[in-house]
């Protein structure tokens, strides 16, 4: 399929487009659901900055290149290319839900089937819309998005603030009703001076934030934004991505979709894939659009075809990757001389390792213990050279943590900063490669710890 610039779609006048009772009435507005609204813009305004020419040249440039991904991961660049441009586009995905569940409550017929429209495009059957990345629009639109993000957050922070306040105003009025004295009249009308003072705060917030603005308004400038990332991802991520035999996806990961640029055309963009994974089957997804915003966007994570691309040598395969970070960290931690090591502690170390690992470290501590001498520039032999793989693996153990962290439903976030790849982290370290790393570490902090009467003992 082929995208034709003649089939445009969203016009500055969309959202303007809607019945006569519907202007008579000016929309819906979002109310509750700002939250989850301004929590989707945030992840688009994310995207978009992982997508600078600042963050391409230091994915390619030094992510990819670095020694801990080259050593652990993968030394074939294009395929680690290939795992950032599919992740992207997984990201992508996910906002696009988010983007369309919150269509259904629009006015408008294009928003209101907002899930047809994003499936067309990945086909090619429409194109990316005017909107490109970097323009003056698209940076007026971004600061427009960030500073309703912004004013949300600080809705949601003063009504959590507020409520908080209102229960302890009901408890003084029962304070009050018993007769109980304990604060002067002074103390109770300094309260309520701070309470209304915290409504009025709530109520300015509700006026400058999504909490106000229209579905049709929101869901349209959200709709904008995905096209021009869409097409932002294609153009520095997936140029030259040629998809390998759906066979091998456990050694390699292919884009489950994406686009193969043809440079006769430039206004034209063709697809190898012809399916959206983003939307699911009548039978796999019952909600009507009313609710259900974060268990749906669950199902499409465990449905993610990068994070499940993990073969069964890699950590992620195993299951293994966010506990192994936990160790790697533990160690860094007690690498720090001023940090004294408990029993407890040591213990609780040895027991993070799975049974397997616990006989490599036994094995390779027994070897180097016995020809050991208490010798102070051994130690510091040691504690060089975990120094130096603490500077390749650390990094990697610690986005593992945060790319977790960035993916916990449970927070309500508005965090827009560039979100951690994948392939950044343990997720597709070899597992062999890993334990041989983690058990010098251990060793070495044992050896190192011995010689400088510290105590881990694992």
């Amino acid at each position: 399929m082929v995208g034709f610039k003649s089939i445009a779609w969203l016009p500055e006048t969309t959202h303007r487009r809607i019945s006569a009772a519907s202007k008579k009435n000016k929309g819906s507005i979002l109310g509750i659901l700002a939250f989850e609204t301004a929590k989707t813009m945030s992840r688009l305004v994310s995207i978009y900055k992982s997508l600078s020419d600042e963050e391409i040249s230091r994915l390619k440039n030094d992510v990819i290149k670095s020694q801990g991904v080259a050593y652990l991961n993968s030394v074939d660049e294009e395929f680690l290319l290939s795992l950032a441009f599919a992740e992207r586009l997984e990201d992508l995905d996910r906002a696009a839900n988010s983007v369309s569940r919150l269509g259904k409550k629009c006015d408008d017929l294009g928003l209101n089937r907002f899930d047809l429209v994003y499936t067309d495009l990945k086909l090619g059957i429409i194109d990316f819309g005017k909107l490109e990345y970097g323009s003056r629009t698209a940076d007026k639109k971004l600061r427009k998005m960030e500073k309703l993000v912004s004013a949300t957050s600080s809705l949601h922070a003063a009504l959590e603030g507020l409520t908080e306040m209102e229960v302890s105003e009901r408890r003084l009025k029962q304070l009050k009703e018993r007769q109980i004295e304990l604060l002067q009249k002074a103390n109770f009308d300094l309260f309520n001076h701070k309470l209304e003072n915290q409504r009025k705060d709530v109520r300015y917030f509700r006026e400058i934030s999504l909490w106000s603005k229209t579905f049709d308004k929101s869901v349209d400038l959200m709709a904008r934004f995905v096209f021009l990332l869409y097409a932002r991802i294609c153009s520095v991520l997936g140029q030259g991505i040629n998809p390998p035999p759906i066979e091998t996806i456990k050694e390699k990961l292919v884009p489950h979709s994406g686009p193969l640029l043809t440079t006769s055309k430039p206004t034209m963009v063709r697809f190898y894939s012809r399916k959206s994974l983003l939307f699911f089957d009548e039978d796999d997804n019952n909600n009507d659009g009313d609710g259900g915003y974060g268990a749906d966007e669950e199902k499409i994570v465990k449905s993610n075809k990068v994070f499940h691309s993990a073969g069964p040598t890699t950590l992620g395969g195993t299951g293994l990757a966010l506990r192994y970070a936990d160790v790697i960290l533990l160690a860094d931690k007690y690498l720090d001389s001023t940090i004294s090591v408990t029993h407890e502690e040591r213990e609780s170390l040895y027991q993070m390792l799975p049974e397997n690992l616990k006989a490599l470290v036994k094995t390779k501590l027994s070897k180097n213990m016995k020809f050991a001498d208490d010798d102070a520039s051994l130690a510091e032999g040691w504690r060089e050279a975990m120094e130096d793989m603490m500077d390749w693996i650390g990094p990697m153990a610690n986005d593992t943590v945060n790319w977790q962290m960035e993916r916990n439903f449970e927070r309500m976030k508005f965090d827009a900063k560039p979100s951690v790849l994948l392939l950044q982290t343990l997720h597709f370290a070899d597992k062999e490669k890993t334990e041989a790393a983690i058990a010098e570490i251990l060793v070495g902090l044992s050896c190192i710890f011995r010689f400088e009467n510290r105590q881990l003992g694992v």
